[in-house]
C-alpha cells in the first residue's frame, strides 16, 4: 500500500505542477502556516501534523491529503456530515484534509482555505474540494477532475462562483448580451420591419460606422433625420462604412463592392430612414444609439474570442425561426471554437482555414489564441493579414464575418464569398493552410446530391490543407456512423489519404434548440491512416455546460475542470477510464464513436462487491420464499433447470 500511496503522491504533485500551482510537501515554507501545523497532529496530541501538500495561491490556502484506495476517499457520520474522529481523519483523504484546513483557518491569519481530498490513481481517481471556515463549518463542493480551477488565473472565479455563489463577470456579460439581443430584435421588428437575413447586417453595419468615431469619420449627432437624398441617416452610415472598409484596406474592389451591397439596406429601406412618431427620430438613429450604449462601449473586441455579432445573429434566428436552420446553418458556440483550436494546438505561425466560416467564429478564436502567443508586431501583422483564411457561400453571412474581423482590427484580408465545394483543392492548398477548422452545413446531403453530405465537406477540407496539417470539424453524430453507401465511400476515401486522430462525442445541448447531437473529429492530413494507428474516442457529453432558463447554454461550475481533464487526456498527459476515453484501431465501416468501442475497465470497489453480493442474496432469499430454490440447487450441481418444474 505504501508504494501505491507514493504513486498517488507523485501523480497529485504532477497535476499541481501542470496547473502552475506552487506547493510544499509535508509542511509549508510560509512561516505562519508551518507554525500552525506544528500543533496539527491528527491524533490530538498537540504535536506536529503535516498534510501531503500545502499551497498558497493568491490569498487562498490549499490543503491536500491523498489516499491510494478509492474506498478511503471520505467517511461520513450517520447524519451525513464529515466524521472528525481520529480514525476517520487518519484513514480518509477528505476527512484528513478537512482537519488540516480547519486547523489552519483557526490558528493562522489565513482564512480563505480550500481542503482537497484525493484518492485513487491517474486513471481512476476522485478529487473532492471543501471550503473551510474558521469555526466548525465547511461547504462541500462538487468533485473535480483536475486542479485547474485552483490555478492562479482561475481560483478567484472559482471562489466567486462556488463559495460566494455569485455570477462571474463573464456570466454577467453573456446574460446582458442575450438581453440586449432580445431587446434589439424587438426594436428591429417593431420599427424597422426587417427580414430575418437583414437584421444582423444592420447591426454589423452600424457597428462598423461606430468604429469610425475614433478616427473622426462619423458622429452620432449627425443623424438628424434629413430626408434629402445623399444626406439621410442611412447615407451617412454608409459613408462611414465605406471609409472604414477603406481604412482596413479591404480589397480587391469587387470584395469591397460586395460588402457595400450587403450593407445597402441601410440606404434603401425607407422605413429605417423615416422619422418614427413614437421614437421622435429615425429607427437608424435609435438603433445606433442603442448599439453604442449597450454594445460598442462595453465590448472590447480585442480582449476576447467571443463572437458577439455571431451571438446576436444566433439570437435573431432563434426568435424568428428564419433562414439559418433551413439552410443547415448552425453557428458554433464560442467554447467549442476555442476548444477545437486547443485540440489541434493552434500556434502563432499556423495558417488557418475555415471553408464554411459563417460569422467567423473559428477565425476569431484562432486569431485570439495566435495573437496571445506573440509580442512581435511583425508576427501579429502577419497573423491578421496572411494567416487567416475563410470562405462563406451566403453573402449576408460573409458580410457579417468581414465586419466581425474588421472590428478586431483586421483579419478580414483573406475572406472570400464563394462556394468551397466548387474550388479545386490543389489550388486552395496553395494558401499553405496548416490548420483546418470547420462546422459545415448540416443535413443537406441526399442520395441525389451526396456532395452535400458533411463527410464530403470533410474530405474536401482535408484535401485542401498542406501535408501534415491538423483539422478539427464538428458534425452531427450520424456522420461518423456513415450508414449510406456514399458516406461509407467518403470514410474509406478519407482514410486512404488522411489519418483520423480521434472523435469526441459532445454535449447534446451544444447546439441548444436545434436538435443535433454533435461530435468533433480530428485529423492529420496527407498521411494515409495506418492499420495499427491508435485513435482516441472520448465521451465528452458531460462537458460542464448546462441549459439555463431564458438564457440557453451557459458555462456550468465544472466546465473549466472538465475541459482541462479532456485536454490532458487528449494530449496524453494523463490516463482516463474507458467510460471517458477508449483507444482503438479503426476501420472505415466502424462507427467512429466512443459508444462503438466502449468497454468497462473499472475495478469494482469493496462497496461495489458488497452491494453485488447483497443483491444476489436478496434475490436468492426472494426465490426461496417463492418455493423456487431449485434455481440455485440445480445450478450448484451443474445440471439443467427442469422446464416442467413449477
Amino acid at each position: 500500500m505504501a508504494k501505491k500511496e507514493a504513486n498517488t503522491d507523485l501523480w497529485v504533485a504532477k497535476q499541481l505542477e501542470a496547473c502552475k500551482i506552487s506547493f510544499d510537501a509535508q509542511g509549508s515554507n510560509i512561516k505562519e502556516l508551518n507554525e500552525a501545523l506544528k500543533t496539527a497532529s491528527k491524533r490530538g496530541t498537540g504535536n506536529a501534523g503535516y498534510p501531503e501538500y500545502v499551497a498558497v495561491v493568491r490569498d487562498f490556502v490549499l490543503v491536500i491529503e491523498d489516499k491510494a484506495s478509492l474506498d478511503k476517499q471520505i467517511h461520513l457520520t450517520d447524519s451525513g456530515v464529515i466524521a472528525t474522529d481520529t480514525k476517520s481523519i487518519t484513514d480518509y483523504a477528505v476527512n484528513g484534509a478537512y482537519f488540516y484546513g480547519k486547523h489552519i483557518a483557526q490558528n493562522s491569519a489565513f482564512k480563505k482555505v480550500f481542503a482537497l481530498g484525493v484518492s485513487g490513481d491517474e486513471k481512476h481517481h476522485v478529487i473532492t474540494p471543501l471550503w473551510v471556515d474558521d469555526h466548525e463549518g465547511y461547504k462541500r463542493l462538487p468533485d473535480i477532475e483536475s486542479f485547474v480551477s485552483f490555478s492562479p488565473s482561475n481560483i478567484q472565479e472559482y471562489y466567486t462562483r462556488y463559495v460566494l455563489e455569485e455570477a462571474t463577470d463573464i456570466e454577467k456579460t453573456t446574460e446582458q448580451i442575450l438581453k440586449d439581443a432580445a431587446t434589439l430584435h424587438e426594436y428591429l421588428r417593431t420599427y424597422g420591419t426587417l427580414k430575418d437575413q437583414d437584421k444582423p447586417l444592420v447591426v454589423a453595419g452600424i457597428l462598423l460606422a461606430l468604429d469610425e468615431i475614433d478616427y473622426g469619420g462619423f458622429r452620432m449627432d449627425s443623424l438628424a433625420g434629413d430626408q434629402l437624398p445623399g444626406n439621410r441617416d442611412g447615407d451617412k452610415l454608409m459613408n462611414a462604412i465605406r471609409t472604414r472598409l477603406t481604412r482596413s484596406n479591404v480589397g480587391p474592389d469587387a470584395k469591397k463592392d460586395k460588402l457595400l451591397s450587403e450593407f445597402s439596406i441601410l440606404q434603401t429601406s425607407f422605413r429605417l430612414n423615416e422619422t418614427n412618431d413614437v421614437l421622435g427620430k429615425t429607427p437608424l438613429k435609435y438603433y445606433t444609439e442603442f448599439l453604442y450604449e449597450h454594445v460598442f462601449k462595453n465590448i472590447k473586441y480585442q480582449k476576447t474570442s467571443e463572437d458577439f455579432i455571431g451571438r446576436f445573429y444566433g439570437e435573431f434566428m432563434s426568435y424568428s425561426g428564419g433562414d439559418g436552420q433551413t439552410l443547415g446553418i448552425i453557428l458554433t458556440p464560442r467554447h467549442i471554437t476555442d476548444l477545437m483550436c486547443d485540440l489541434v494546438d493552434v500556434q502563432a505561425d499556423d495558417v488557418v482555414l475555415d471553408p464554411t466560416c459563417g460569422t467567423a467564429g473559428f477565425l476569431i478564436s484562432a486569431m485570439h489564441r495566435m495573437l496571445s502567443m506573440t509580442e512581435s508586431d511583425a508576427r501579429r501583422t502577419s497573423i491578421k493579414k496572411k494567416q487567416l483564411h475563410g470562405f462563406e457561400l451566403q453573402s449576408n453571412m460573409f458580410a457579417v464575418a468581414a465586419a466581425n474581423m474588421i472590428l478586431r482590427r483586421d483579419g478580414n484580408s483573406n475572406l472570400q464569398c464563394t462556394d468551397f465545394l466548387k474550388l479545386n483543392p490543389a489550388q486552395t492548398q496553395l494558401k499553405g493552410a496548416t490548420v483546418g477548422l470547420m462546422n459545415p452545413p448540416y443535413s443537406q446531403g441526399t442520395k441525389a446530391d451526396p456532395l452535400q453530405y458533411e463527410l464530403s465537406f470533410i474530405e474536401h477540407l482535408l484535401d485542401s490543407l498542406t501535408i501534415g496539417a491538423r483539422a478539427a470539424v464538428i458534425v452531427p453524430q450520424s456522420s461518423m456512423t456513415g450508414k449510406s453507401k456514399a458516406e461509407q465511400a467518403f470514410k474509406s476515401a478519407i482514410l486512404k489519404k488522411h489519418t483520423l486522430e480521434g472523435v469526441l462525442t459532445c454535449n447534446t445541448d451544444t447546439f441548444y434548440g436545434v436538435g443535433v447531437n454533435p461530435v468533433i473529429a480530428v485529423f492529420t492530413t496527407g498521411e494515409p491512416h495506418a492499420p495499427e494507428k491508435i485513435c482516441k474516442f472520448i465521451d465528452f457529453r458531460d462537458d460542464g455546460y448546462e441549459v439555463q432558463a431564458h438564457v440557453g447554454l451557459v458555462e456550468g461550475d465544472s466546465a473549466k475542470d472538465k475541459r482541462q481533464h479532456l485536454l490532458d487526456v487528449w494530449f496524453g498527459r494523463t490516463k482516463a477510464a474507458s467510460k471517458f476515453c477508449v483507444e482503438s484501431t479503426v476501420q472505415p465501416d466502424d462507427e467512429w464513436l466512443h459508444s462503438f468501442y466502449y468497454f468497462n475497465d473499472e475495478i469494482p470497489t469493496d462497496a461495489d462487491f458488497e452491494k453485488a453480493i447483497g443483491d444476489y442474496l436478496t434475490f436468492e432469499f426472494s426465490m426461496v420464499m417463492q418455493n423456487r430454490e431449485y434455481l440455485f440447487q440445480n445450478t450448484a450441481q451443474g445440471g439443467d433447470v427442469d422446464a416442467d418444474t413449477e
